[in-house]
């Protein structure tokens, strides 16, 4: 499974010169946590809920990112936001992922960056987001899809083997590789590349190789 495959395509976006109070509003309107920001048809970086709290320089806030921002005590809701930029507060460079690239790369990414949602280029364009969520939910698998891909895309179409020559089986996400393949290094191979599908908990190993 890929990127593209899970990824959101419609993507609201903002731009560095626009007013922050603006990407505010949307954040707490859309309910979503970040926007990519375009600059000459480039993504140049990410806006999110913690960029604005942290360029507003308050550090406790209760209720959530809508509660504080939409806050009926605060009835100076313009002069918050109104001198500040997009730009000013934005996280650059952005972190970006290709829509070909494996979703244990993207999971990858968020964790060892602290990001939740990678802006997806192809060919220096934007074209959809991948969130922490999005993650999640392709995880959410039955066995059955997890062998037909594990058949279908490790087995015959990333290694090039031969379908029939081995037996997969998946129960609870725990996947069972039997059978012979051609070389050593494929003893190795096969078990790596089934470990990066998502779904799969864990590879038991039963291979041997027709190479001496």
């Amino acid at each position: 499974m890929k990127i593209r495959d899970v990824m959101s395509k419609d993507v609201l976006t903002t731009t560095p010169a626009a007013p922050l109070k603006e990407a505010a509003l949307t954040l707490a309107r859309e309910g979503i946590s970040g926007l990519p920001v375009i600059e000459d048809g480039v993504v140049i970086g990410v806006i999110s809920e913690a960029d604005v709290i942290a360029k507003e320089g308050n550090e406790h806030k209760t209720g959530g990112f809508l509660a504080w921002f939409l806050d009926p005590r605060d009835p100076w809701l313009d002069d918050r936001l109104a001198a500040k930029t997009v730009g000013d507060a934005m996280t650059s460079p952005a972190i970006v992922i290709g829509p070909d690239r494996p979703l244990s790369e993207a999971a990858t990414l968020m964790i060892e960056d602290g990001v939740n949602r990678l802006p997806v280029v192809e060919d220096g364009v934007l074209v959809g987001l991948v969130t922490r969520a999005d993650l999640v939910r392709a995880f959410v698998r039955t066995d059955d899809e997890v062998r037909h891909e594990i058949e279908d895309d490790v087995i015959r179409r990333v290694l090039w083997l031969e379908r029939d020559t081995l037996r997969v089986s998946v129960e609870n996400g725990i996947v069972t590789l039997e059978g012979k393949v051609p070389t050593k290094t494929d003893l190795e191979l096969v078990p790596s590349f089934v470990r990066r599908v998502p779904g799969v908990v864990e590879v038991e190993s039963r291979l041997t190789s027709v190479e001496v």
